[in-house]
């Protein structure tokens, strides 16, 4: 388990793969689009990174295996929810703050890039962290 300095660090890395990965393609295209380049471009920056990893609950004494996917999980560390719409919903955070409960994850980026400045798009998640 890294430390918050570390988690951090790691999280400025996934911000600056987004923020490039705007710069290139800027805004107006599909969620899927964006997240093959940033898959690709987290990848170029030696990090470990896996696309639609199942997140299992618990209901009732029994695992439900493929209920919720986690776009990008960089580092077996954060969770990386990627949007492409023109509203930032609050129902959007609230998903990725339940991801991360359920995985055991502390730090969560939900990046919606269909904004002109990115920065505008990114929030930060946490859980226990």
């Amino acid at each position: 388990m890294k430390t918050r300095d570390e988690l951090n660090a790691l999280s400025y890395k996934v911000i600056g793969a987004a923020m490039e990965v705007h710069r290139t393609l800027g805004p107006g295209l599909l969620e899927s689009s964006y997240q093959q380049a940033l898959l690709l471009e987290l990848q170029m920056q030696g990090l470990s990174v896996e696309s639609e990893k199942q997140i299992p609950f618990i209901y009732k004494g029994l695992i439900i295996s493929a209920a919720y996917r986690a776009d990008i999980v960089v580092e077996d560390e954060i969770i990386v929810e990627l949007k492409a719409t023109d509203k930032d919903n609050s129902l959007y955070s609230k998903q990725l703050y339940t991801y991360l409960k359920l995985a055991k994850k502390r730090l969560g980026l939900l990046i919606n890039f269909n904004h002109e400045v990115l920065r505008d798009g990114i929030e930060r998640i946490v859980n226990n962290f």
